[in-house]
């Protein structure tokens, strides 16, 4: 019923326990533009492989499953325009349909725990949108870490988010908010967020010892972990938060909401940033990479020792 088809690369790490990462592909479709979104994800892929792991870019392609893409792949989900947006509700309808789409947090989750896939690297989480008190915006992604078995390496919560609202539909739904290396919980392109993190990890093990636990407890769902942006590519909390509130009103002007608004205010602060956000954006996802090999390689370690 479903087509699904695994990369030999990404099968055969699996059959010989070579630590996995899954990638996202909207990051591709809708998170950068062209060239740059190519070049990034092939650099990721690069720095996962450079890191003893095996990368595993996810998508629904023509209505394929796809756990893996070939870089002929790649470069053609990088090129093709108007790809489906697929999150949890409408993942099913794509491949019954046959149809193109990118694969949000949800989504890639979803293929990713298909796959007995157990970490995903990404840049940063969907969450309570500001206002979500009138809109009810509250991205599918919180739902998806309280209930797939998937540890989601992230540079926190995307700074044009409601921080304090998703914190708490974090807690209320049951998921570990796990800060790598600090107290403060990190806002995507900004290393501090003036939130303090629920939890603090400094190591690889420790994420990977909990996750293992968890599933011992029989309790579902996996973690988010927020892996600050390294020091030299950040825009500092202070700086950029007008710049979010600017997108947001003009975002208000036009109307915009649902699945174009995230999209819509990415595209805004790359502007009124003159290109800056961008640049964090791919310094982030590198060093969420480099973090996710980490926390793969240790889950097959601590798995053996617990």
């Amino acid at each position: 019923m479903i087509s699904r088809h695994i990369n030999p690369e990404v099968a055969n790490a699996l059959q010989n326990n070579i630590p996995v990462v899954a990638l996202e592909s909207t990051i591709i479709t809708h998170g950068m533009p062209y060239p740059e979104n190519l070049k990034m994800v092939l650099e990721v892929e690069e720095i996962i492989r450079d890191n003893h792991a095996v990368p595993a870019t996810i998508a629904v392609v023509d209505g394929v499953v796809k756990i893996g893409l070939s870089k002929d792949e790649v470069r053609n989900l990088s090129e093709k325009k108007d790809v489906i947006k697929l999150s949890r509700n409408d993942l099913a309808y794509a491949i019954s349909c046959r149809k193109t789409g990118a694969t949000t947090v949800a989504a890639t989750m979803i293929l990713a725990a298909s796959a007995n896939i157990k970490v995903f690297a990404t840049g940063g989480v969907g969450g309570v949108h500001l206002d979500a008190e009138k809109t009810f915006d509250v991205s599918a992604d919180l739902q998806e870490l309280a209930q797939t078995p998937v540890t989601v390496i992230s540079a926190g919560p995307k700074a044009i988010l409601d921080l304090p609202k998703t914190l708490q539909v974090l807690e209320t739904l049951g998921v570990p908010v796990v800060t790598f290396g600090q107290d403060e919980l990190p806002a995507f392109w900004s290393r501090s967020s003036g939130l303090r993190s629920p939890i603090r990890m400094n190591s690889a093990e420790e994420i990977a010892r909990s996750q293992l636990i968890r599933e011992a407890l029989s309790i579902p769902g996996g973690q988010l972990v927020a892996n600050p942006i390294p020091a030299y590519a950040e825009i500092p909390f202070q700086e950029i938060l007008p710049i979010i509130k600017k997108a947001h009103l003009e975002a208000n002007k036009e109307n915009i909401s649902d699945k174009n608004l995230t999209p819509f205010l990415l595209e805004k602060v790359f502007n009124l940033t003159d290109g800056a956000s961008l640049n964090a954006n791919i310094e982030l996802v590198k060093n969420n990479a480099s973090l996710a090999c980490k926390v793969a390689s240790s889950l097959i370690t601590e798995k053996s020792r617990l």
